[in-house]
């Protein structure tokens, strides 16, 4: 009895801290948001609302290397999230890495075919690879 209840009380922090990153991101402290984020990722590295509020911390950073480790985290657990599929596109994109964004991109259409965000990446990807041509 004694590890049920030690499991619930476990979850309820969990809860509270998750709470508490929500108001955290609403607030801009994102400093402190990657602070806890890591803290609950050391005990629950698999918890797939925190890694995708830390990689989206870092995507709108422009840490794109540092926020796909994060967005491939995810998608090992869940491989058809159009929204992580999407901010990862869009980070391959910005690192120019045109080809594995337009991977993502024909992910995300299997799922979503009318994706109006998919349909301008693929257009800036176009875009940027014929003006390096």
């Amino acid at each position: 009895m004694t590890g049920l209840f030690r499991k619930s009380i476990e979850q309820k922090e969990l809860i509270k801290r998750k709470k508490e990153i929500k108001e955290l991101v609403k607030e801009k402290q994102y400093d402190k948001v990657l602070q806890i984020g890591s803290e609950l990722l050391e005990k629950r590295p698999d918890d797939l609302d925190v890694l995708f509020i830390i990689g989206s911390i870092y995507y709108m950073r422009g840490k794109h290397k540092t926020s796909i480790s994060y967005f491939d985290k995810i998608l090992e657990i869940s491989s058809y999230d159009p929204e992580t599929l999407l901010l990862k596109a869009n980070s391959l994109f910005e690192l120019g890495q045109y080809s594995e964004s337009v991977k993502c991109c024909n992910k995300i259409q299997e799922i979503d075919p009318k994706n109006k965000a998919v349909l301008e990446l693929l257009s800036k990807i176009n875009t940027r690879a014929k003006s390096q041509d």
